[in-house]
Parts: structure tokens; sequence; C-alpha cells
């Protein structure tokens, strides 16, 4: 699995915009932002929309921030829009939904999971000179706090020395 410190693949996938609509996402397309990229094993489930969810309800902070956040998972883009005009809490998400349907995403960042064959839940915290900062992976069944995540990229831009459970606006360690 590709960790800190190492360079995000480039890709080049399809997305469920914002708009309902279909366009191509590349590693280019948010160039000078900080992205946030999540993963979630499968669409028509039980706890990847919780996460969905909760990620575009805080999409405006990371947006504050510089920050573009991307839903990824292994289904089609065609899955992606039959599954948010069919789940209320997705009618309205305010980021794109991308499509690793061929796993080149996944497979390069090493979060195919070897007995489910999909994305394992993981989330990334990738730099503008596109470095990973942050990652995070949780059991397929267990369900990520993206404050956490908005926690950790809060803390990473300050660009100093952080203490555990800091948050925006508490000191920094002065080493």
């Amino acid at each position: 699995m590709l960790g800190v410190g190492e360079k995000f693949p480039d890709f080049k996938l399809t997305a469920v915009d914002t708009n309902k609509a279909f366009k191509e996402v590349t590693g280019k397309s948010y160039k000078g932002k900080w992205l946030v990229v999540f993963f979630w094993p499968k669409d028509f489930t039980f706890v990847c929309p919780t996460e969905i969810v909760a990620f575009s309800e805080i999409e405006k902070e990371f947006a504050q921030r510089g920050a573009q956040v991307l839903g990824v998972s292994t289904d089609s883009e065609y899955v992606h829009l039959a599954w948010r005009e069919h789940h209320p809490g997705l009618k309205n998400l305010t980021f794109p939904m991308l499509s690793d349907v061929k796993r080149d995403l996944s497979t390069a960042l090493g979060i195919i999971d070897p007995n489910a064959g999909v994305a394992q839940r993981a989330a990334y915290l990738v730099d503008p000179e596109g470095t990973i900062r942050f990652v995070m992976v949780t059991d397929l069944g267990t369900g990520r706090n993206p404050a956490e995540v908005l926690r950790v990229l809060d803390a990473l831009q300050t660009g100093e020395l952080c203490p555990a459970s800091w948050q925006k606006g508490q000191k920094v360690i002065k080493a």
C-alpha cells in the first residue's frame, strides 16, 4: 500500500458530478489544491452512505481550506448515478463520485481487499504537489470519521508540530 511521503498515482476516471452528469476527472483536474480522496467498498450498501453523507456535510469546510473532496469506489458511474437517484441522503452530494471500475487507481494504491476484491475503506490527504500526507484505512465494516480527516488536514496545513488531538486554533509545539 502506498503511504505517507509517496506520490499519489496519476489517474483518469469517470465521475458523477454534483449535477448528476458524467465527467472525466484526472489527477490534474484540481491542480494547486489539496485532495481528500476517500474510497468505499460498494454502492447500495449500509455503512458506505453514512460516510459519504458525512463527508458531504462538511465538504464546505474542506473547500474553505483549499481542498477538493473526491469519493471513489470500484462500482461504475452508472451504479453511482442510480444510487444517488435512489438514496435520499445521496441526492444532493457536494463532491463527485468517481468510478474506478477497472480498479486501476485502487490497485496502484494497493488498497484492493484480497478477500472481497473491492477497494478497502481508505482515505488519503494529498498535498498540492501530489504527495500523500495522510492515510487511513479501516475494516470494510467500520466507518470513518470525516471530522478527523478535516482535523488532520488542519494540522498538516499549519506546517508545525501538532500534538495528539490538536484542534484548529490551538497552540502548536515549538521545538
